[in-house]
C-alpha cells in the first residue's frame, strides 16, 4: 500500500499509528479490521509499524507485519522498522522484520547495517542474529569503521564487549582493517588498555579460564540460555573470577526476561567490587528493557561518577537519551565528551544529529564543520553539511522535508 504523508490527526491511519505507539492492541485490531491504511505516514515519516518498533511493542509490531506493513518503509531519518529494531537491540521485532521481507542490504543514514550499532552498543544477541542472517562482518560505515572497530573504539573492554569482539572475530572479522586515521582494532585495544579484547583479537579467543566458561559461551552463541544457566548452577563449584560468574548469570537471566534477577546478580558483583563499573551499564540495560528510563539514566550516572574522565558510560548514556528523543540532554553529554576529546569527529557528528533533531540548524552546521575540520574528506560529513545548509535556507524547509518523505514512499 502506498504510503501517504498527512499533517493532521483526523485520519484512520493516524489513529492506527497512535494506537500502535501507545501499545493499545485492541485499538490496533479494531482499526485494522476497519481498513485503516497500514503504511500511512505522519509528518516525521513514521508508520504505525515504526511507532510500535520504536516503543518495542512486540506483539503489535508482529501483528502489523503479519497484516502486511512494509518493514522497509523509511522515516525522515532514513530508518526503517528493520534498521530501527536492529540498532536498538529489539530482537523479537528484528526477527519479525527479517521474516517479513526486510531488505538485508539496506543501510541507515550513517551507511551502516544493523550489525554496526548492535556491536557499538553491546547488543550481543543482536550481533549474533545479524551474523546468522549473513550481514557482512567487515562492512565499513560512513565513519570508516567496521563492527569490530565500533565495538573496540566505543566499548569499554569489559566482559560484554569482550564477548561481542569474540563473536565478531569468530565470524571472520578482519582484525587488520584500519579506520580513516589508519588505526586497526588492535591499535585501539592497546591504546585503551583493553587487555582481554586485545588477546581475543590476536589469539582469536578469550584467554584461558575455567572450562565451564567456554561451554557457556558456546551455549550463548546458540541462544541456549537456560542450558547455560543450568551449567553455572548456584556457582558453588565455580573455580574462577566471581565477577565472571555474576556477569554470565546476569546476562543469561536478562536474555530469559528475568531482568530483576539479572539486576540482583549485577548488584552482588558491585557489592563485592564497587569499582567494577561495567556492571552499572549492565544494570542500566536491564532497566531500559523494563522501561524504567530514569532509573537507567541514574545507573549510567553512577558509572560516570566513579570514572568521570572515561568516555564509555557517558557515551552510552547519550545513546540512550537519543533513543528516548531527549536530544537536548544528549547534546549536553556530547559537549562534556567533546571538552575531553575535542578531536573526536564522531562526537561532533552525533552532536550535529541531535541538534538537527531539535531544529538547531545553525548549531548543527557548526558542529559538522568541526567534524570536517578533523576529517575534511569524509563524504558522510559533507552530505550532512549540505543538508544543514538546505535547512537554513528559509521557511519552506518543512514542506521540503515532507516532500522528501513522500518521494521515498
Amino acid at each position: 500500500m502506498a504510503a501517504q504523508v498527512q499533517d493532521h490527526l483526523a485520519h484512520p491511519g493516524a489513529d492506527l499509528l497512535s494506537a500502535a505507539e501507545r501499545g493499545d492492541a485492541r485499538a490496533v485490531e479494531r482499526l485494522l479490521k476497519g481498513g485503516a491504511p497500514l503504511d500511512w505516514q505522519d509528518a516525521r515519516g513514521r508508520t504505525a509499524l515504526m511507532a510500535a518498533t520504536q516503543a518495542n511493542h512486540v506483539a503489535i509490531a508482529q501483528r502489523l507485519i503479519q497484516a502486511g506493513s512494509d518493514v522497509n518503509q523509511r522515516d525522515e531519518t532514513m530508518l526503517s522498522p528493520y534498521l530501527c529494531a536492529g540498532a536498538n537491540g529489539f530482537d523479537a521485532i528484528f526477527r519479525a522484520t527479517m521474516d517479513g521481507g526486510a531488505d538485508l542490504r539496506s543501510l541507515n543514514r550513517f551507511g551502516a547495517s544493523p550489525l554496526l550499532p548492535a556491536a557499538e552498543k553491546g547488543y550481543l544477541r543482536t550481533v549474533q542474529l545479524c551474523l546468522d542472517a549473513g550481514l557482512p562482518v567487515d562492512h565499513v560505515n560512513g565513519l570508516g569503521w567496521t563492527p569490530l572497530l565500533e565495538a573496540v573504539i566505543l566499548g569499554d573492554g569489559g566482559r560484554l564487549f569482550a564477548d561481542v569482539v569474540a563473536t565478531l572475530v569468530a565470524a571472520g572479522a578482519d582484525i587488520h582493517l584500519r579506520d580513516r586515521a589508519g588505526r586497526s582494532a588492535i591499535w585501539h585495544a592497546e591504546a585503551q588498555h583493553q587487555d582481554v579484547v586485545l588477546h581475543i583479537c590476536v589469539a582469536g579467543a578469550h584467554p584461558p579460564g575455567p572450562p565451564p566458561l567456554e561451554r557457556v559461551r558456546e551455549l550463548i552463541r546458540r541462544q541456549s540460555y537456560a542450558a547455560a544457566l543450568d551449567m553455572l548452577g548456584d556457582g558453588g563449584a565455580f573455580d574462577g573470577d566471581p565477577l565472571d560468574l555474576h556477569y554470565y548469570r546476569g546476562y543469561l537471566l536478562g536474555e530469559m526476561g528475568r531482568h530483576e534477577d539479572a539486576i540482583a546478580q549485577y548488584r552482588e558483583a558491585l557489592d563485592g567490587e564497587p569499582k567494577a563499573i561495567e556492571f552499572h551499564s549492565y544494570i542500566a540495560q536491564c532497566l531500559r528493557r523494563l522501561r524504567h528510563a530514569d532509573d537507567a539514566l541514574r545507573e549510567f550516572d553512577a558509572a560516570i561518577a566513579l570514572q568521570p574522565g572515561a568516555p564509555f558510560a557517558r557515551y552510552q548514556k547519550s545513546n540512550y537519551l537519543r533513543e528516548l528523543n531527549r536530544h537536548e540532554q544528549a547534546v549536553a553529554e556530547m559537549e562534556v565528551l567533546l571538552a575531553q576529546q575535542p578531536r573526536r569527529a564522531d562526537y561532533w557528528f552525533h552532536a550535529a544529529n541531535s541538534q538537527r533533531s531539535l531544529g538547531w540548524h545553525e548549531k548543527a552546521l557548526s558542529s559538522i564543520e568541526q567534524a570536517l575540520a578533523v576529517d575534511p574528506t569524509n563524504a558522510l560529513f559533507i552530505a550532512h553539511r549540505e543538508r544543514s545548509l538546505e535547512l537554513l535556507r528559509g521557511p519552506g524547509r518543512a514542506a521540503s522535508n515532507a516532500g522528501a518523505v513522500a518521494h521515498r514512499a
